[in-house]
């Protein structure tokens, strides 16, 4: 599956940050970091989840 995401510059920018400091792609940062969200435990996804759509909310409203 390919999933296209759109970043602002400064996530983009602490992406490639935290991937030179690993010495892996921002690609595989990206996908580890999934993977992570998508592995533990169900509680701790949902209040994840809860968590971004909050705080983007106000975003997620002017893109609709």
């Amino acid at each position: 599956m390919t999933l296209n995401l759109e970043l602002d510059e400064q996530q983009i920018r602490r992406l490639q940050d935290i991937a030179g400091r690993l010495n892996i792609s921002v690609n595989d940062l990206a996908k580890a970091a999934i993977n992570d969200l998508v592995t533990r435990p169900e509680s701790d996804f949902e209040d994840a989840a809860t968590h971004v759509l909050k705080k983007n909310a106000e975003l997620y409203r002017r893109l609709a």
